[in-house]
């Protein structure tokens, strides 16, 4: 438990730090002339994880930029579908965390060990029928509009799929190997994307390979 508790406020202390994101690739680097794209080796995942983490870390303000560009787009031909499907996340989301938080595991344990408590039964009573009214309202709304939550899903995985696809079919320019050799610690602590990668425990092996 100590060490799961050190990891997330490892993750916590580098997310709230001074986080800066490099500088913006070219375009004729990222995807155009001197761009080189190649199929990775699908049987040596090291090989291929190593490859999609360097160049996560090396283009990872052009795919900041590209998900922004990405999402936009999808709002601005469906917003009222992605609104709406936003709203019936929340509210799924809602009820499936108060369903599990630790204050409604805290009343009914209290109110079992206070041999039936008139005030903690009543508070448990009352949180089961708002549990019970937000899933029937949020179950209601999933299958009212599930093309709209279909389409907030898809639009969320859509620039995750792009970025992961351009990651592991670019091949790395020696540009991009000199930057991960004399900088990789740099740009794995203190940039958002490397901080993210360091709270998921992700790392490559040998930046400058």
């Amino acid at each position: 438990m100590s060490g799961s508790g050190s990891t997330v406020g490892d993750a916590a202390a580098a997310l709230s730090g001074n986080l800066q994101l490099p500088p913006l690739r070219s375009l004729d680097d990222f995807i155009l002339g001197s761009a080189r794209f190649q199929l990775p080796n699908l049987k040596d995942f090291d090989k291929w994880g190593n490859r999609v983490v360097k160049n996560l870390l090396y283009y990872q303000t052009n795919y900041f930029l590209l998900f922004l560009t990405i999402y936009a787009l999808m709002i601005f031909f469906n917003p009222t579908k992605i609104v709406s499907g936003l709203i019936v996340q929340a509210l799924i989301i809602a009820v499936i965390w108060q369903f599990f938080s630790v204050k409604t595991k805290k009343n009914f344990i209290a109110s079992r060990l206070g041999g039936g408590n008139a005030q903690a039964a009543e508070q448990i009573a009352q949180q089961k029928w708002y549990i019970l009214a937000g899933a029937l309202i949020g179950g209601y709304l999933f299958l009212h509009l599930i093309s709209a939550v279909l389409l907030t899903i898809f639009t969320l995985l859509l620039p995750i799929s792009v970025t992961f696809i351009h990651a592991s079919l670019r091949l790395r320019n020696l540009k991009n190997k000199v930057v991960n050799t004399f900088d990789g610690t740099l740009i794995s602590a203190s940039t958002p994307m490397g901080a993210l990668l360091d709270a998921v425990n992700v790392r490559a092996e040998g930046l400058g390979n």
